[in-house]
């Protein structure tokens, strides 16, 4: 049984993977987090009992792959903390490339971005897409792709090492915190509280990677290890009005379209219309996901809301 160290475990993404990764039994976890104390009743609340500790404790119990979720996963947050996403991510990918010095067989999993293509996403991304930066017109929106971009091309430099970036687009599951500023929260919350969201007339469209189906994805990383950088995706993405008619249908949701200005959006790493992948690199390591992004929506949802989705549900699962 191989062994795993995760930094971050704390993220929502973490923990997903976690209770996943524990409960197919395959991998012994070592988990390190800022606030063990916080980890440790999160892990009693779950019935998991697994070792936890502080970053300054990294790499003394060996490991065969390390997982690196440390990042900003709230749009709101990556706004509020500006410049400092630069020395953050890098503080913990240095941290990482340091134990893969000192030990050349060890895996690397790093948790990118699908924003390190930069902010044009007028179409979605593919396999020959070209990142783009506006080197003379930075804005703070563009910081958070940078710094992934930035971590990508490190581990590039490094083609002996087994690195893979996964850039993840967009992802949900029930655990997702709803105060964060995404607008599946901003959905889920105006069904909740019974308001009526007022939402920019704007169209887009989104592909929500589902629990499972990123628990299956890591698996097929940590089989096949290489250098590379995979988009992550679901079975089909889903656009906004099909959100909004899904969310409407299913849990009552009320809506009104109104100016960007009365929608109160934010927009933390720039518009991106079509901000999902074609790329399915992931399909040669016999990544198959299961759930369409309406499919995991919508029975996530279910869970959060405490309601029963519909048995006609739509779907291309």
């Amino acid at each position: 049984m191989s062994r795993l160290a995760i930094l971050g475990a704390s993220s929502q993404i973490a923990k997903d993977l976690v209770r996943s990764l524990a409960a197919a039994g395959q991998h012994d976890l070592l988990l390190y987090v800022r606030d063990t104390a916080a980890m440790q009743a999160w892990l009693d609340r779950q019935g998991l009992d697994l070792p936890v500790a502080t970053y300054d404790a990294y790499d003394r119990v060996p490991h065969d792959a390390v997982l690196n979720f440390v990042g900003v996963g709230d749009p709101q947050r990556a706004a509020s903390m500006g410049g400092d996403i630069f020395s953050i991510t890098q503080q913990f990918d240095d941290l990482a490339l340091a134990g893969l010095r000192r030990h050349p067989s060890r895996r690397y999993v790093f948790l990118s971005s699908g924003a390190a293509y930069g902010s044009d996403f007028a179409a979605p991304a593919g396999p020959d897409t070209r990142a783009t930066v506006a080197i003379n017109a930075l804005q703070p929106q563009d910081y958070y792709a940078v710094a992934k971009l930035h971590a990508e091309c490190r581990h590039r430099a490094r083609p002996d090492d087994a690195i893979t970036d996964l850039r993840i687009f967009n992802y949900f599951s029930h655990t997702q915190d709803l105060a964060a500023r995404f607008f599946i929260t901003d959905l889920l919350r105006a069904v909740r509280d019974g308001s009526v969201l007022h939402t920019s007339p704007g169209f887009m469209v989104r592909d929500y990677l589902h629990r499972t189906d990123f628990h299956q994805l890591v698996q097929c990383v940590l089989a096949n290890p290489g250098n590379r950088a995979l988009d992550c995706y679901s079975a089909a993405p889903i656009d906004k009005p099909s959100l909004l008619a899904l969310m409407q249908r299913r849990f009552g949701l009320r809506y009104a379209v109104a100016d960007d200005n009365a929608a109160n959006t934010v927009n933390a790493t720039g518009s991106k219309p079509h901000y999902y992948s074609l790329n399915r690199q992931a399909a040669e390591l016999g990544y198959q996901p299961a759930y369409t992004s309406e499919d995991g929506i919508a029975s996530e949802s279910a869970i959060i809301l405490g309601k029963t989705a519909d048995h006609d549900m739509d779907s291309a699962r």
